[in-house]
C-alpha cells in the first residue's frame, strides 16, 4: 500500500516543496530548545523512570515525508504493554477514522497524564526536527497501519515533512473528534504555507500547551 502511494507523494511534494526558510527555522529553533531545555529533559526522564516500570522513551514508528518510515522518540506515557491492550479498547474511540483517541485512556501513567497535559512528551522529537525527519510545524505524522486506511484525497499530507505542532494543536487538540476534519486543516496548511503563518502556529501553540487548552 505505501510502495502504491509513492509516486502520487512525491508528485505533491514537488507541487508543494518548501523553500529553504523554513529548514533554517527548524534547525535554529529546535538546536537553541534542546540547550535550553536540557534540564527539563534530566527531570522528566528522571520521574518516568522512577515512577512506573518501563524505558525512559517511547520510539514512534511512524511514516515521514513521502510516506518514508522513521523512528522519533516520546517520553514514555504509558505502560510497557499498551500498543497490545489498545485493540481491547478500540471500541472505545473517540475519534473517527484510523487514528485512536480516548479521553480517560486506562493505559497512561500519572506521570504520563502531567506530562501529555503539557505536551511535554512531545519534547525529544525536537531531535527528530534536528535530524530533518520532523519539522516544528506540520501535520501529525501518522503510522503504516493508519496510512493503509486513509483515502486517495488524505494522503497528501504525507507531501511535506510532518511537525510536531500544527493548525489543529491551536485549533481544539482534543476537541476535534472529526478525522476529516482534522485531515482538512493539514491540507490547508500545506495549500497556505509561509513562514509566517508557521510562525504565527508557534506562537500560539506556546499558550495553548501552557493552559493545556483542549488536552485531555
Amino acid at each position: 500500500m505505501i510502495m502504491a502511494c509513492t509516486s502520487q507523494l512525491t508528485e505533491c511534494a514537488e507541487q508543494g516543496r518548501l523553500p529553504l526558510s523554513k529548514r533554517i527555522l527548524d534547525i535554529s529553533v529546535s538546536l537553541a530548545l534542546l540547550i535550553l531545555l536540557s534540564p527539563i529533559f534530566l527531570i522528566i526522564a528522571l520521574l518516568v523512570k522512577l515512577t512506573s516500570r518501563g524505558p525512559i522513551f517511547y520510539p514512534w514508528n511512524v511514516l515521514g515525508q513521502n510516506a518514508v518510515p522513521f523512528v522519533g522518540y516520546k517520553f514514555r506515557t504509558m505502560v510497557v504493554d499498551a500498543d497490545d491492550i489498545k485493540s481491547q479498547l478500540w471500541d472505545q474511540n473517540e475519534m473517527s477514522g484510523p487514528f485512536f483517541k480516548m479521553r480517560n485512556d486506562p493505559r497512561i501513567t500519572g506521570i504520563g497524564r502531567f506530562l501529555r497535559k503539557f505536551s511535554l512528551d512531545e519534547l525529544p522529537q525536537l531531535w527528530s526536527v534536528l535530524r530533518g525527519d520532523m519539522s516544528l510545524v506540520g501535520p501529525r505524522a501518522p503510522s503504516a497501519n493508519e496510512f493503509s486506511q486513509f483515502e486517495d484525497w488524505q494522503k497528501r499530507k504525507l507531501s511535506v515533512r510532518p511537525g510536531i505542532t500544527c493548525i489543529w494543536q491551536v485549533s481544539g487538540r482534543n476537541e476535534i473528534s472529526d478525522w476529516n476534519e482534522w485531515i482538512r486543516l493539514d491540507l490547508d496548511y500545506i495549500d497556505n504555507w509561509t513562514l509566517w503563518l508557521d510562525i504565527k502556529i508557534l506562537l500560539k501553540t506556546i499558550p495553548a500547551v501552557l493552559t493545556a487548552r483542549g488536552a485531555s
